[in-house]
């Protein structure tokens, strides 16, 4: 094996131009750690912010951008006993996806799903682990409830419309055109609001209001999904693409008993990860191994067109999974 491997980098923050193929020195595992060849790596708006500037990694993990990844194991670090080389699994990564290899603690590998293409697998980890532990564990979302999310095309809403629909609750979600709409209620969505056309406080205010909203959107949104939410709602906040500030009436939160809440994954502990991978494997693979819920998969590029990939999540026109081939 070659001691060099071919990654896209970062030259310096900005659009998506900046984006470089490179040389890079192939990582070695350390103790708890795993070498991924990788197939293919999930393209994901995260790697867009820290493109830009604007997310930053943690000290301790590549520089390189790319939060998702499936393959084969390479090499096994110290203490990993749960893989051995020649496993194809897909990983959440800390960092480096955008390169044909990867490091990454064992812990936060998953068996690819039965029957499933490492294409799709690629596309599992970060929207998986970031709708699991924000809409079920941390929101709590139960079967027989109304929940509303927010960008229901995205990589993030296709997993949480389907995961929420098939274990019981009632889906709404928010779309920017009929098209997109309409492939949010294919997957399950019970009604899908263009909120170009129409205002989905109101919708869910008619329905009896929103036990939970999953939102990555901020801004505005944030005021309006406390009127949007039901008595003893919960709102999860995964991102902010209009800005994390706003101002709000607390008095409201407090008569009507609401929750705010919310996490981001990346800065989250490895252990606390790892705890995540074990309740997927434990309540989501199952779902994904008999085809109850798959990746919805929208492109395909390389890490030869990494910057067409960023220009297409950029552009918002996509639904679902952008992904880049890579081995």
């Amino acid at each position: 094996m070659s001691s060099m491997m071919r990654a896209v980098e970062i030259s310096k923050p900005g659009p998506a131009e900046v984006l470089e193929l490179t040389d890079r020195p192939i990582p070695q595992p350390g103790p708890g750690e795993v070498l991924l060849k990788i197939a293919y790596a999930g393209v994901n708006r995260p790697d867009v912010l820290q493109r830009a500037g604007l997310y930053a990694p943690p000290s301790n993990a590549s520089d390189l951008p790319g939060l998702e990844a499936s393959g084969t194991i390479a090499a096994v670090g110290e203490g990993v006993a749960e893989w051995a080389e020649g496993d194809e699994v897909c990983a959440l990564l800390p960092g480096g996806g955008y390169a044909e290899y990867a490091l990454t603690p064992a812990a936060h590998c998953l068996p690819v799903p039965r029957g499933m293409a490492l294409r799709e697998a690629a596309c599992l980890p970060e929207t998986f682990f970031t709708v699991w532990s924000n809409v079920f564990q941390r929101g709590g979302l139960k079967a027989g409830e109304r929940f509303l999310v927010h960008g229901g095309s995205s990589g993030i809403g296709t997993t949480a419309i389907q995961l929420a629909n098939v274990l019981g609750a009632r889906v709404f979600a928010t779309a920017g055109s009929d098209e997109k709409c309409a492939a949010c209620e294919k997957l399950g969505a019970e009604k899908a609001i263009n909120y170009r056309a129409e205002d989905y406080v109101d919708v869910m205010r008619a329905e009896g209001g929103a036990d939970l909203i999953l939102d990555m959107v901020g801004g505005d949104y944030i005021k309006r999904n406390v009127r949007a939410l039901a008595d003893d709602g919960r709102l999860v906040q995964i991102a902010f693409l209009q800005g994390p500030q706003v101002d709000l009436n607390f008095a409201q939160v407090m008569m009507r008993r609401l929750t705010i809440t919310g996490s981001t994954l990346r800065p989250q502990s490895d252990l606390a990860k790892a705890r995540i991978a074990e309740s997927l494997a434990e309540n989501v693979w199952p779902l994904l191994d008999a085809g109850r819920v798959a990746p919805v998969m929208d492109s395909e590029f390389t890490l030869e067109t990494a910057v067409q990939a960023h220009q297409r999540m950029e552009s918002s026109g996509h639904i679902g999974k952008i992904v880049m081939k890579v081995g």
